[in-house]
């Protein structure tokens, strides 16, 4: 899962009281994994995104009991978000870990924000199982994830201003978008993606974006975080 952008996010002027130990970590295992993936020959990579990425058609099969270790990929659902199918892909996904989970984990406490994150995975890699249930492509990434931590800014942080890089033709310049601008245009291209994926305008095996998986994350996430203290008010600064 990646995520596709004519406009990129550099910062936002939302400081975080805390220190975000759960958003580094994740990063840093999602980079640990890429760097060992960056050892393997091109069938080892091949098997290894197969074994341990979210394989709708594995999946599928495992619930008609037609595999012999079904257990395997309900793992996936969880390990899936920590392969990445290239650098960029990888990248783009840490930054916007880094923009705006710092915020998410401030506010919903560590251990609170790391169920939301992985929750938040798992249901939307479920979601992108729902409308493709057959497809043998291996689903990768945490943009799943990261689509439900963005969700539950957009709910809480609605007016934070995003330094975004947006080009110009030939140049580009950055401006500041509120949160609720940036992110809800984001999340209305998803479902622009999603919904043509229904009408065979964009295959879901080709495109190599899993809308779906955004889509419902980013949903999911404005559901979670509530539940979990996202609007409880913050103690005051120290």
């Amino acid at each position: 899962m990646t995520f596709k952008t004519t406009v990129v996010p550099l910062r936002d002027d939302n400081p975080a009281q805390g220190t975000p130990f759960v958003v580094y970590g994740i990063m840093g295992l999602n980079l640990a994994i890429f760097l060992a993936q960056i050892g393997l020959s091109t069938p080892e990579l091949s098997q290894f995104y197969d074994d341990w990425g979210l394989v709708p058609a594995q999946f599928t099969a495992s619930l008609r009991g037609r595999l012999d270790a079904p257990l395997r990929e309900w793992i996936t659902l969880l390990s899936s978000q920590f392969l990445h199918g290239g650098f960029f892909h990888l990248g783009g996904n840490l930054l916007y870990l880094w923009i705006f989970g710092n915020n998410i984990e401030d506010q919903l406490g560590h251990f609170k924000f790391l169920i939301f994150y992985l929750g938040c995975g798992v249901l939307a890699g479920l979601t992108q199982w729902v409308f493709d249930p057959l497809s043998t492509m291996p689903t990768v990434g945490a943009s799943g994830a990261i689509a439900g931590v963005m969700g539950a800014y957009v709910l809480r942080f609605p007016r934070a201003q995003i330094l975004t890089l947006l080009p110009l033709i030939v140049v580009f310049t950055t401006v500041r978008i509120p949160a609720i601008f940036f992110l809800g245009i984001w999340f209305a291209q998803q479902a622009l993606f999603s919904l043509a994926t229904l009408t065979d305008q964009v295959n879901l095996g080709s495109s190599g974006v899993a809308y779906w998986a955004h889509l419902g994350g980013f949903i999911f996430g404005l559901m979670l975080g509530p539940m979990l203290g996202l609007m409880k008010p913050h103690p005051p600064r120290r």
